[in-house]
C-alpha cells in the first residue's frame, strides 16, 4: 500500500526527472515553467504560476512567479529538490 507521503515523494521525483532530464530546446519553453510551478507547489511554497525562469545550471533555476515571489529551485548535495525564496 502506498502512503500519501510516499505518493507525494514519487510524484515529486517523477516531476523532477522530467524537469532535469529534458532536451535542451525544451528547457526554455512552457514545459519547464509548468514543471517548476509543480515543484514549487509540491514543496508548499506560494507562487501561483511560474511566469519566467533563468537557468543557472542543469539542476539549478531561478523561477519568477505570478505573485511576485522568486525562488531558486535546485537539487542539493543530498539529491533533494529545494525551493529557496530569493
Amino acid at each position: 500500500m502506498i502512503t500519501r507521503t510516499r505518493a507525494s515523494t514519487l510524484t515529486l521525483t517523477l516531476t523532477l526527472a522530467a524537469l532535469f532530464a529534458g532536451a535542451a530546446p525544451a528547457a526554455d519553453g512552457v514545459p519547464l515553467l509548468k514543471d517548476l510551478t509543480s515543484v514549487i507547489m509540491l514543496l508548499g511554497m506560494p507562487c501561483g504560476q511560474v511566469v519566467s525562469a533563468r537557468r543557472q545550471s542543469d539542476t539549478d533555476h531561478i523561477a519568477s512567479c505570478s505573485n511576485g515571489e522568486r525562488y531558486r529551485v535546485y537539487v542539493n548535495g543530498a539529491g533533494r529538490v529545494v525551493a529557496q525564496k530569493q
